[in-house]
């Protein structure tokens, strides 16, 4: 149905389709390895919970999230990958810039160890989770932090401050 209205993109992945609709890692995987067989590019979500932030096993969940997609990938370039921190989808909250950051770098690490150093350089990686005017600024001075997946804001007249945040 994506590809009849012209559009060339799918976010697979998300939060609600994880928590609320119980798809797995495996089943994500398969839809990443499904839309690009398509000929769609792929913005794969990915993600802890507060639960699994406070026990202090982020790195362990995005990982395994990026695992079980990573599978899947034979061209990286038709796929970004947007790093969504659950407790901070929709909640006002977001990840301080430092926080962001660090998962951002240990996703790439992993990356580079897993797959490939190329793969790590090239592979965007993106930002979810209550970006907004007064937030986007700082977080998109992070090194590793490719640009942003914008939900309630991109709805709101200070969207475009978001999109210059890089400027």
């Amino acid at each position: 149905m994506i590809k009849d209205i012209g559009l060339n993109w799918v976010i697979i992945g998300h939060s609600e389709r994880r928590h609320v609709f119980g798809e797995s890692n495996e089943l994500i995987g398969e839809k990443v390895a499904h839309a690009l067989s398509e000929g769609l590019s792929v913005i794969a979500c990915i993600g802890e919970q507060l639960s699994e932030r406070e026990a202090g096993n982020t790195n362990q969940v995005v990982f395994e999230q990026t695992e079980a997609i990573s599978k899947h990938i034979k061209d990286w370039s038709r796929v970004v990958l947007a790093y969504e921190p659950v407790w901070a989808i929709g909640t006002g909250k977001v990840a301080t810039p430092d926080q962001a950051q660090e998962v951002h770098s240990d996703l790439r690490k992993w990356l580079s160890d897993n797959l490939s150093v190329d793969v790590a350089l090239s592979t965007r990686i993106i930002y979810g989770g209550s970006v907004n005017a007064a937030n986007c600024k700082d977080l998109a001075k992070q090194p590793d932090i490719d640009g942003f997946l914008v939900g309630g804001a991109s709805l709101k007249p200070e969207f475009s401050e978001i999109i210059n945040a890089r400027q």
